[in-house]
């Protein structure tokens, strides 16, 4: 275990990705201290885990993060406001998305970090012109969420080459899986239409369905990270990861439904501001070359996983004509 006794700092690690990478390196044998300000993520996520250290505050206080990064041996920034947050606010988008990085890169150059990993995401390509997207094709953001991430690989990879701070960027595409709340009014499509078939209501689509994602199970993106982690061809570079497969959410929506056991038609609504990518699957050649790493889990099979998952959590029966309605409390700050 490459991890053991090492002092690692995951900001946003009580969140959807960040608490699953947080169980995998205490799993490795870190010490792992967490940096959260619970706007999205929860305690719960982690509550469980004595063997950490838990820090609630945010990236945007440097005096705070610098203190932290001092102690790391490995930095993972996953503190993020997603991107409906990030269009209803882009100046907090700003300070969290582009000036957390800068915080925990500009602490980083003052302290022996071995590795700070930056998770960055797929919309900083906008609409591609050819598929599958390759990591050096061109850049074109369309909202000010892609725009702040795309800020924040600038950062890292000036602060590699001005400072030699060790950085990884990673790319997420449309990330899914156990720990993404349906509660949460910032999450993913899955858990959207999970939720609302497990309430036995119709997944609602925005637009025409026919849209494509490449959608990656949230185990998958965490190996992922731990990879880019540890790997030295990993500094200073860039890397997609999904699994190269195209799906539309239309094919999403009946998934879903037949895993669940709910058969109805769905219900098309109007686009949102944010609904301006129409099709989207990465290639993923460079860090299975690279780092030797590939998806494991089929989106039949993540799907299954999310909603065992769920159903642990929220206990549904079923009916005559599908599931009884589950409730899922909110419990998420707007």
């Amino acid at each position: 275990m490459k991890f053991r006794n090492k002092k690692v700092l995951v900001t946003g690690g009580a969140g959807f990705i960040g608490s699953r990478l947080v169980d995998r390196l205490v799993e490795e044998g870190a010490k792992v201290t967490v940096l959260d300000d619970l706007f999205t993520g929860r305690k719960e996520n982690i509550g469980y885990l004595t063997e950490i250290e838990f820090v609630n505050g945010s990236v945007t206080d440097f005096k705070l993060v610098s203190k932290l990064v001092k102690k790391a041996d490995y930095v993972f920034n996953l503190a993020v406001r997603n991107i409906i947050v990030s269009t209803a606010s882009p100046q907090l988008d700003f300070q969290v998305n582009t000036g957390g990085i800068f915080n925990i890169l500009n602490a980083a150059k003052d302290y022996p970090v071995e590795r700070v990993v930056y998770t960055s995401s797929v919309s900083v390509y906008g609409n591609p012109k050819y598929l599958p997207i390759n990591e050096d094709d061109r850049l074109y953001s369309l909202n000010p969420y892609a725009a702040s991430k795309q800020s924040g690989e600038n950062y890292c990879n000036a602060f590699h080459e001005t400072y030699g701070v060790s950085t990884a960027i990673l790319r997420f595409s449309n990330v899914y899986g156990v720990n993404q709340m349906p509660q949460n009014p910032y999450c993913g499509v899955i858990s959207k239409f999970f939720s609302n078939v497990m309430e036995g209501k119709p997944p609602l689509i925005h637009g025409d369905g026919l849209q494509t994602r490449d959608f990656t199970y949230v185990d998958d993106a965490v190996e992922a990270v731990l990879k880019a982690a540890l790997s030295p061809k990993a500094e200073g570079q860039t890397f997609n990861v999904g699994t190269g497969f195209e799906t539309s959410i239309n094919h999403l929506a009946q998934l879903i439904m037949q895993i669940a056991g709910y058969d109805v038609d769905p219900v098309y609504v109007d686009k949102r501001d944010i609904d301006n990518i129409r099709r989207r699957v990465v290639n993923i050649e460079k860090i299975r070359r690279t780092l030797r790493w590939t998806p494991t889990v089929t989106l039949s099979k993540g799907l299954e996983k999310t909603y065992e998952w769920l159903a642990s959590l929220y206990p549904v029966k079923k009916g005559s004509k599908g599931l009884l309605k589950v409730t899922f409390s909110n419990g998420f700050r707007a």
